[in-house]
């Protein structure tokens, strides 16, 4: 009889990587997730055969983390990967109903994106332009303008090669999210700072395997790099609460909203699956039609 163990985690861990082609960040988060819960059934219930797994030992799971006022997001997550496993198992014959059929997923609280105003972004890119430059502060420009005028995730702009920079069409080719690829359209000032880029990188290093942006060293980027050169501009530029590369991807989508953008076009530019995902970007531009008549219409 098969029993929810590390075996039986990691047979599904390898479907993912193996078949969906997952990425290491997704596959952690899975691991993480499906150990968590197999803690829980050994330290609550003595551990449970993987056929006997009910919904309420899975309710009894998202109780306890509910109780660790875990936020309906990361709960959510959590059942998603719980589904996927159960699923997986279920077409391999291990089990033979899932229990994830009874358990209805908290509705998230939506929370509104947080962004840079178009001023103070303005105004963060043009003193980054007349900084003196060492490799260091050249990546922070870099990360900084190829952030707020592509929308890229932290993980696309990393990951970006070089052949993947359309100079003569102006675009950028992004591997996204399950190796889906977009074009993202860049502009002329945008296309003469990654050649100048490219010039220097020449010049300073021998190689560098193809890869856009590299550290003083001429090796890849990392993402605690990357983030913490981003944290250390905006921390100097904003008063947000919240500074990292992902700010600059809400800031990049809330202009775009803001100056009338088509909400298709913005969700095909970020690469969302969903238009759900897209459409929290249209608050933000409703309630700046809201302050521009407060303002301008005389009954107000």
């Amino acid at each position: 009889m098969p029993v929810l163990t590390h075996q039986s985690i990691q047979s599904f861990l390898d479907y993912l990587k193996y078949e969906k082609r997952y990425s290491v960040h997704t596959l952690i988060s899975y691991q993480n997730d499906l150990l968590g819960f197999i803690d829980f059934l050994e330290i609550y219930f003595g551990g449970v055969l993987l056929p006997d797994i009910i919904h309420s030992h899975v309710r009894s799971w998202l109780a306890r983390l509910k109780e660790k006022e875990l936020t309906s997001k990361s709960i959510n997550r959590k059942i998603s990967t719980l589904k996927s496993f159960f699923k997986y198992h279920l077409r391999t014959g291990s089990i033979e109903a899932s229990p994830m059929t009874r358990v209805i997923s908290p509705k998230n609280s939506k929370r509104l994106p947080v962004f840079v105003k178009e001023e103070d972004t303005r105004k963060l890119v043009e003193s980054l332009h007349s900084s003196t430059e060492n490799w260091k502060s050249l990546n922070a420009k870099m990360l900084i303008v190829i952030f707020y005028a592509t929308g890229m995730r932290l993980s696309e702009l990393i990951n970006l090669k070089e052949k993947q920079v359309d100079f003569s069409n102006s675009q950028i080719k992004v591997l996204g999210k399950g190796n889906k690829e977009r074009i993202i359209p860049i502009s002329e000032e945008l296309g003469k700072s990654i050649r100048n880029y490219q010039e220097l990188k020449k010049k300073e290093f021998e190689k560098t395997d193809d890869i856009l942006l590299v550290t003083e060293k001429g090796k890849k980027l990392y993402p605690k790099y990357a983030y913490l050169l981003v944290r250390q501009v905006l921390s100097g530029a904003s008063t947000l609460d919240k500074k990292s590369p992902h700010i600059l991807r809400h800031s990049f989508a809330t202009h775009l909203m803001n100056n009338g953008a088509d909400l298709m076009a913005v969700k095909e530019l970020l690469g969302h699956s969903s238009l759900a995902s897209t459409q929290v970007y249209t608050h933000n531009s409703i309630e700046k039609l809201k302050e521009v008549y407060r303002k301008a219409h005389p009954k107000a």
